[in-house]
């Protein structure tokens, strides 16, 4: 089968991977991210060390990116990281540096667009065609997939950043959210856990009130994706759904938030398998950039 490389570029690290899919990953590595730099220096060096080992090139590069990102081709900042709050990645051409180290096609997209695209392939949403992946971790970010294929429209969807009731005297929280406060990520995320709580969520029991908040949340942001977006199915993954008992609460707290309104079997019978977790666990980003690649030598 034809190879393709695949870069799942974090805020924390970086996973790079050669392959054609979940049952044929060929070479790993990850590392820090540091300065663009030197990141990007590790991650041409990894997919052209694999092409002069195997004497085989690469069909093509995707890379799977924390952002924002430019994703519009007629820009002269196409494939460029915008407005990250992360320090010294502002405008950081990414695509155009991949392309020029490794020789190789090269096609970017959101993190979560590509883990998206890689649970409707090989995870989750096998067998659909309209659905969304939103991750709940260190950022909240939603990937939507319209006919098969990664939603762009102006930018790309910005779901951890949609507001939300956020009520004060329940929860006097501001919110961490550098650009917005209180917005869904300002809220949720697990920063913000991590804020209110005064340690790493992870150490709290699963009957803290903390739990109670947090799905109602993700409740509240659901309610507005399903009835704006109308998708089939809603994966939920990231760091902070590692707490597998926040799965039931959000169903149910999202079936009363809707209230019968949206007259649809999965939404009303069966949100065990309407909002579900992703199954390709820790690979679903790097394999969402390959997927990216695949998807783009169609074209």
């Amino acid at each position: 089968m034809p190879l393709f490389g695949g870069i799942e570029a974090g805020g924390t690290k970086f996973i790079c991977a050669v392959g054609s899919g979940p049952d044929e990953l060929l070479a790993q590595a990850r590392f820090p991210t540091t300065t663009p730099e030197e990141t990007l220096t590790r991650a041409a060096e990894f997919f052209n060390q694999f092409m002069v080992q195997t004497q085989t090139r690469l069909h093509g590069i995707g890379i799977a990116s924390f952002g924002p990102l430019d994703l519009d081709p007629h820009s002269p900042t196409y494939g460029f990281i915008t407005s990250t709050p992360k320090p010294g990645w502002q405008n950081v051409a990414i695509r155009d540096v991949l392309l020029a180290r490794t020789g190789c096609p090269v096609v970017i997209d959101t993190d979560v667009n590509g883990a998206a695209l890689a649970e409707g392939i090989w995870g989750s949403a096998t067998g659909l065609s309209d659905y969304v992946y939103i991750t709940v971790g260190t950022g909240i970010g939603g990937g939507l997939i319209v006919q098969g294929r990664p939603f762009h429209g102006l930018l790309h969807p910005e779901m951890g950043h949609i507001p939300l009731p956020h009520d004060l005297t329940k929860d006097p929280f501001p919110g961490i959210c550098p650009f917005h406060g209180d917005c869904f990520e300002g809220l949720a995320s697990g920063p913000a856990l991590q804020a209110r709580l005064g340690q790493n969520p992870e150490t709290v029991p699963s009957n803290h009130p903390i739990w109670d908040l947090e799905a109602n949340y993700i409740a509240l942001a659901l309610q507005t994706i399903i009835c704006v977006v109308s998708p089939q199915r809603i994966i939920l993954g990231g760091g902070v759904m590692q707490q597998t008992h926040l799965f039931p609460r959000i169903r149910d707290l999202t079936r009363t938030l809707l209230n019968g309104y949206i007259q649809a079997r999965a939404l009303l019978e069966e949100t065990d398998s309407y909002i579900v977790p992703p199954k390709l666990g820790s690979l679903t980003g790097v394999l969402g950039a390959i997927a990216l690649a695949q998807q783009a030598s169609e074209n």
